[in-house]
């Protein structure tokens, strides 16, 4: 699929929405291998692969076999027992010498729709406090916000349907950013090509990682 100037593959476009992935680990090894290797992404700038929470099977295949690899991303909520598995995650990513870009807070806060007020659900800034600890850069906040849960479901990115709304600010330092002038507020030409493979709406994860080709 294209749209955004973005290029996504999933397993979910090859199954019945209500199948389950009952995969062991060779299985899932050489399906993601096929999806890098086996799809025809044409010319692109950056590939970015969402993984699942943890340390397995799917995360060492990206770690050891697929290379270079110029970095993972630590996404993860702010409370103490999502930052148990960003630490795993970091570790592993060290120990095979992927470097860690940094650490992203999903979930921050939630923003009330009807009066703005700002509730810190799952407590606040425990990502922002690992990175540091760690050593590691902290890349920034996204709030549990309606808008952004709607039009992720809608598959309307939020950064370049409504890249002036509320949930732009996304803490001290970070904000959702994108290009404009485009039509319906999408990005100017010429666009960075930007691949996403297996993605899903970031607001499904407690603790998920990203690496970077």
């Amino acid at each position: 699929m294209d749209g955004y100037g973005l290029k996504v593959m999933s397993i979910g476009f090859l199954i019945e929405e209500e199948t389950p992935m009952i995969w062991r680990g060779p299985m899932v090894m050489s399906a993601l291998t096929q999806m890098l290797r086996e799809v025809e992404w044409g010319e692109l700038d950056v590939m970015v692969v969402d993984m699942p929470p943890g340390t397995g099977d799917a995360q060492l295949t990206m770690a050891q076999q697929v290379m270079p690899l110029r970095g993972a991303v630590i996404v993860s909520t702010p409370q103490d027992l999502a930052l148990i598995d960003a630490r795993r995650g970091i570790a592993m990513f060290r120990r095979v010498n992927v470097p860690v870009l940094g650490v992203v807070e999903n979930m921050s806060y939630f923003l009330c729709p009807q009066c703005g007020t700002r509730s810190d659900i799952f407590g606040h800034g425990g990502a922002r406090r690992e990175a540091e600890r760690l050593g590691v850069p902290f890349l920034g906040e996204v709030p549990l916000h309606t808008e952004i849960r709607e039009r992720s479901d809608a598959g309307l990115p939020v950064v370049a349907t409504a890249p002036e709304g509320s949930q732009r600010d996304c803490g001290p330092g970070a904000r959702l950013d994108c290009g404009r002038g485009g039509q319906g507020g999408a990005p100017v030409s010429p666009r960075p090509k930007l691949l996403v493979c297996g993605a899903r709406p970031i607001l499904n994860a407690n603790t998920s990682s990203c690496m970077l080709r």
